[in-house]
């Protein structure tokens, strides 16, 4: 387990194993920033190195040198900060990517020091939170550790700051960072050990410990309930589907916000299969669902003042006897019509099950976050999500991510594609429009929240790094969309 610290002390005495200075851009060539501490022998020969080493300074860029006499640390780490920039928000994002890229590159390390540039309390935070994101390892099931590769066993953060600003600071970073990693490990565990009802009991087990109440039901009392999409989609596999509720409600609350995560656990894509290539990362389409599990037990432990309630909707999607078929008509919960046009199209099926549970309470918020379309990824590409929605919600959660550092790019629904869902078997179809695929799935999804204050996150890309680590960024799940959805809990912004 790592641990996390503020040092107050001079960093150049620490006996840390790394020291972590910034490293600024200007101009094609880079210099030391936020490190005055170190002496004028020092910094002339952090100076030599760079030009040397060809150091610039980009953000992420790693460059380990070593620390000589003049600090107490055996090896010197600069970590590149980018250019600089005017807002606030950019200028912590350079900051939580260079700390991430620092700890990711120490993996193995037993305790390092960031003294990174920053004395405010959310630059405190960004840094810390960025040391933890980075220093992340899957741990496979029936492996030994390797000692090389295991994360940073103690991180401190160089910085002035007392009292209950810095202790807040590093709860949050701390509270996120955790539930981002647990996010990856549901993520990243293979589809045979996790099916919707050991997802169901890893979600029980996850809010041991914490006012977070939890309720499942389960393939009959889907049945029952009339949750059409639920039992539609998993009626192909002869692992069943789950909803699990989640609620966190403290007596101070001030309003009532519902996550709906959408928990494919596996998508073959059904009767209309996917290619085999395809399938290859479809353990990661429950990405959503692990999100919105992991949101609520940190809101949970971080006492926000607002209720929350989780909606994971699960169910393996697969070709199985049963499997619903191309035409099949589905009753969603509330009574509405779904012509399945495509099985593979059923992300949106068990949302709109889940979404409509979730608006029955009359949030004053109601969020949905779902690795949706192949779509988002042809407009936004691997690395920025998608947000849909009202107005209000959709501008409430791109600011939210903004602030969180998370790249979310507002879309439209243009109500032009919406008569493309239109069918004359039911009161809609599953698909519609090949064109703006993206921005129909949401349309599709808007028919099932009740007119209330909503937003979409599509996240359909950014859920899975299939490339090369980048910066706090690991290959596999990245738990996308937490910090975004704490951000939005935690400011209490709904505009």
């Amino acid at each position: 387990m790592t641990t996390l610290n503020l040092f107050s002390k001079d960093p150049a005495r620490s006996n840390a194993d790394a020291l972590v200075i910034g490293v600024r851009s200007e101009g094609g060539s880079a210099t030391v920033e936020g490190a005055a501490f170190l002496s004028r022998s020092a910094a002339e020969s952090v100076a030599r190195a760079i030009t040397l080493l060809g150091v610039t300074g980009a953000v992420g860029e790693i460059t380990k040198v070593p620390a000589g006499e003049a600090v107490k640390a055996d090896l010197l780490v600069l970590a590149g900060l980018g250019t600089e920039v005017e807002d606030a928000a950019g200028r912590r994002e350079r900051l939580r990517r260079a700390a991430g890229a620092a700890t990711a590159a120490l993996a193995g390390t037993e305790r390092v020091l960031l003294a990174l540039p920053g004395s405010e309390a959310e630059d405190v935070e960004a840094v810390a939170e960025g040391a933890l994101l980075g220093n992340y390892a899957y741990a496979r099931p029936g492996t030994s550790a390797d000692k090389d590769k295991s994360p940073v066993q103690r991180i401190d953060v160089a910085g002035a700051l007392r009292g209950r600003a810095a202790k807040s600071a590093l709860a949050r970073a701390q509270a996120g960072a955790e539930a981002v990693h647990a996010v990856r490990d549901l993520v990243n565990t293979s589809p045979n050990l996790l099916y919707p009802e050991s997802f169901a009991a890893k979600a029980a087990e996850a809010v041991k410990g914490t006012k977070v109440s939890i309720k499942v039901l389960d393939e009959k009392q889907l049945r029952d309930g009339g949750y059409g999409g639920l039992t539609g989609v998993g009626q192909g596999s002869d692992r069943p589907p789950r909803l699990v509720r989640l609620s966190y409600s403290p007596s101070r609350a001030k309003r009532k916000v519902a996550l709906v995560g959408k928990g494919i656990t596996f998508d073959s894509g059904g009767l209309s299969l996917k290619p085999p290539k395809s399938m290859e990362t479809m353990k990661s389409d429950m990405a959503g669902a692990a999100a919105v599990l992991h949101t609520v037990v940190a809101a949970a432990r971080l006492e926000l003042p607002v209720a929350v309630t989780g909606w994971l909707a699960l169910a393996e999607n697969m070709p199985g006897h049963a499997a619903q078929r191309p035409s099949d008509v589905i009753t969603i919960r509330g009574g509405k019509t779904v012509e399945v046009l495509n099985t593979d199209a059923e992300g949106r099926l068990v949302l709109a099950d889940a979404l409509m549970a979730a608006a029955e309470e009359k949030p004053d918020m109601l969020v949905d976050i779902a690795t949706l379309t192949g779509a988002q990824m042809v407009a936004l590409g691997s690395q920025t999500s998608a947000v849909m929605g009202t107005d209000e919600a959709r501008g409430a959660v791109a600011g939210a991510a903004t602030r969180a550092g998370e790249q979310f790019w507002p879309m439209p629904l243009p109500e032009e594609l919406r008569p493309s869902l239109n069918t004359p078997m039911a009161d809609l179809a599953n698909i519609g429009d090949r064109k703006g695929g993206m921005l129909v799935a949401g349309l599709f999804l808007r028919e099932f929240t009740d007119g209330l204050p909503w937003a979409h996150l599509d996240i359909a890309g950014p859920s899975f790094n299939e490339g090369s680590p980048q910066h706090y960024i690991p290959s596999g799940g990245t738990g996308v969309g937490v910090r975004t959805m704490l951000e939005l809990l935690r400011s209490g912004e709904d505009k």
